[in-house]
């Protein structure tokens, strides 16, 4: 089963910034719900995490909604990441058995050390990108090659 908690945090992150752009930075769960074509339930599970690190404001009540904590430009894109992975790791090892032979008795340790390579990989590249980033990017692919030159 493919995890998609970051891309969903992500999409959120980048429609809580675009509205920030545009004026109207307070979305509601249904709106986001809306976005996402989930339940409103479900967008306010995953944006816990964000609240809880201090990526996103939540207010309760009937003018209440979510907003950005901070300006776009100063959240990363590995912020977010860890937000909506939190411990778990970028890839599963297969359950160990018997260890009777060279790959059987090491695998795991060597699989453990590529993942730990790939999260590092990971997390560097999305580290050098913010939220703030990825809006001008969304912007750019809008735009359709045809009018871009």
């Amino acid at each position: 089963m493919l995890d998609i908690r970051f891309s969903s945090a992500l999409q959120a992150m980048l429609a809580l910034a675009v509205a920030a752009e545009e004026d109207s930075p307070v979305l509601s769960s249904a709106q986001l719900a809306e976005m996402l074509d989930t339940n409103p339930s479900l967008v306010r599970k995953m944006l816990a995490p964000l609240v809880h690190d201090g990526l996103v404001v939540c207010t309760k009540g009937r003018s209440g909604g979510s907003r950005l904590a901070r300006p776009a430009e100063e959240i990363t894109l590995a912020e977010i990441y860890r937000c909506a992975v939190g411990d778990k790791p970028l890839w599963a090892c297969r359950p160990e058995g018997e260890h009777a032979c060279l790959v059987t008795a090491n695998a795991a340790e060597y699989f453990a050390g590529l993942t730990a390579d790939a999260e590092q990989a990971v997390l560097g590249s999305l580290g050098d990108r913010t939220l703030a980033g990825g809006v001008r990017e969304l912007r750019r692919l809008d735009r359709g090659p045809e009018r871009q030159g």
